[in-house]
């Protein structure tokens, strides 16, 4: 029977991760992303470095109380700092005390650096290497030995890099790791390099990848090609400078694309999930044109693209977005077909007249508005309303009658907002008025202060996001303004649109947009309950 060789997934979001700037994670941050990890599949985590800083050895402490199912824990350090003090090297031994199944350690694999940096022989740095090692797999740990700078190395001195892994191989490590550390190395290289240490190595190979040059993920595929059967990356990419291989995208090419198996059952219908829990674990904004777990990265906007989807899928979508937990999408914007209008109204639960004149008349309607300036690609709760109302259904539950706003100033730079509103309610009207951190702050006070007499749910509603994009670069001060605000109710969340030469105006019509949207969801819900 033929044996398969399966890839072994490496994560080190928590250590090479956190490197990236503005990314700083808990100790409780790390311990909650380790099981998420867990859970999808990682077969070895690596944690951070416990002789580096407190809160990584904390962290290895507390991490033995998880009961992970597949990953195993990873320290990460250095090789000793002299040749002949090994064995009382901190650094070796904060590792050992870590009391982790696997440790990676890096060491110098360029000739320029080994010198220049550490001062030292070939011959020193070579026994530097093997004496690591050899202490840490001495005391049953097993040993991954990242080559630091390889592929630089070995482009400088083929035979000074190749002679440090023999030493690694030589001292007990399981794996020796070839890093593109500066991130400049380019796939071919990375595959003819990989191609020729698999020659003098036999123990397994694998592939470190940084993205300076926008091949971290193609480069770690070469590698792979080449025969390396253990890789390492970060989720969504992030880590020193512009980052790691993105393991978001190098897994499903693995498993989809190159059709290879991993050691650990993966489950990559949770990646897109996985995805966003790392970056709102890190604060971080998602990627939203990330490639497999981008929410653009299934998104159609041309009307001939979506006409074609429509049809099959395959046509403009290499893989089935399920496969990763995403969704295919379609956008409503200017470029948009009947295609588009239907789709959207589908998604949406809304039977259209058979009639195409109706789609025809409606993608009309909405080109011109976006040729006016406004945006239904990102504001698809103002696009459903429109829609609605274009059906001749009820989608506005309240009229906005009278409206002031109040910006002053005293002596000492403090200012202060007033926003007064009337507000009609079928037949009845409520004055009322709300100060608040700036006049859209009052304004969004004021009117939902007006309608929770009419509708206690608005007090669910919240702001969480506001953006405004000045339209034409001709017109100065007067020109359009476009306002997309996004609401939360703390379960779901929408984003509807306003545009305006006046600012106030355009967010007034957005917040009236999505107040309204979600008084229609809830009128629905009700109705459909009362049935």
């Amino acid at each position: 029977m033929k044996t398969v060789n399966k890839i072994e997934l490496f994560d080190t979001t928590l250590r090479d991760g956190t490197q990236g700037e503005g990314v700083n994670l808990s100790i409780a941050d790390k311990l909650m992303i380790t099981e998420k990890l867990d859970e999808f599949g990682i077969d070895i985590i690596e944690g951070g470095w416990p002789g580096s800083n407190p809160k990584d050895e904390e962290y290895f402490q507390k991490v033995k109380s998880l009961k992970l199912k597949n990953a195993k824990i990873c320290a990460f350090g250095s090789t000793a700092r002299f040749p002949d003090k090994i064995e009382s090297d901190n650094n070796l031994n904060k590792l050992v005390e870590a009391g982790t199944p696997y440790v990676s350690i890096f060491g110098k694999t360029w000739r320029f650096h080994s010198r220049e940096s550490l001062g030292l022989t070939d011959a020193q740095n070579a026994e530097l290497i093997h004496g690591s090692v050899k202490y840490l797999t001495g005391k049953g740990i097993n040993v991954i030995f990242d080559a630091e700078h390889f592929f630089d190395g070995y482009k400088d001195n083929p035979e000074f890099a190749v002679n440090m892994l023999k030493a690694a191989e030589n001292g007990g490590a399981s794996t020796v790791v070839l890093c593109d550390t500066n991130g400049g190395t380019l796939p071919e290289e990375i595959y003819n390099i990989t191609s020729e240490v698999k020659k003098h190595i036999s123990k397994t190979i694998g592939i470190h990848c940084h993205n300076d040059g926008e091949l971290g993920v193609a480069n770690s595929l070469a590698a792979v090609r080449a025969g390396a059967l253990h890789v390492q990356g970060t989720i969504n990419g992030v880590g020193e400078r512009v980052g790691n291989a993105n393991l978001c995208s190098i897994i499903p090419n693995l498993m989809l694309k190159l059709k290879l198996e991993t050691k650990s059952n993966v489950n990559l219908e949770h990646l897109t999930s996985l995805s966003h829990y790392v970056y709102e674990m890190m604060n971080l904004v998602p990627n939203s044109r990330a490639a497999f777990i981008g929410k653009s990265a299934f998104a159609h906007k041309g009307g001939i693209h979506v006409s074609s989807v429509l049809k099959n899928s395959r046509m403009y979508e290499h893989i089935n977005p399920q496969a990763v937990g995403n969704k295919q999408r379609v956008i409503v914007s200017d470029l948009s077909g009947q295609s588009n209008i239907r789709y959207k109204a589908k998604e949406l639960g809304i039977e259209l007249p058979d009639k195409q004149e109706f789609s025809k008349k409606f993608v009309q309607s909405i080109k011109s508005l976006e040729y006016e300036g406004f945006q239904f690609d990102g504001a698809e709760a103002s696009f459903e309303l429109l829609l609605r109302e274009e059906l001749g259904e009820k989608s506005s539950f309240f009229e906005i009658v009278y409206s002031k706003i109040n910006v002053m100033f005293n002596d000492n730079g403090e200012e202060y907002s007033e926003a007064v509103l009337k507000v009609q309610v079928d037949e009845k009207v409520e004055h009322t008025a709300a100060d608040g951190d700036g006049p859209v702050n009052a304004l969004d006070r004021a009117l939902r202060k007006a309608l929770v007499t009419f509708y206690p749910e608005i007090s669910k509603i919240h702001l969480i996001d506001y953006k405004v994009r000045v339209l034409g670069d001709s017109d100065g001060t007067a020109a359009k303004v476009r306002v997309l605000i996004e609401s939360s109710d703390g379960e779901a969340t929408w984003s509807t649109v306003g545009v305006s030469e006046n600012i106030i105006r355009a967010s007034l019509q957005a917040l009236s947009d999505s107040l309204n949207y979600k008084l229609y969801q809830w009128h629905k819900l009700n109705t459909a309950r009362v049935i």
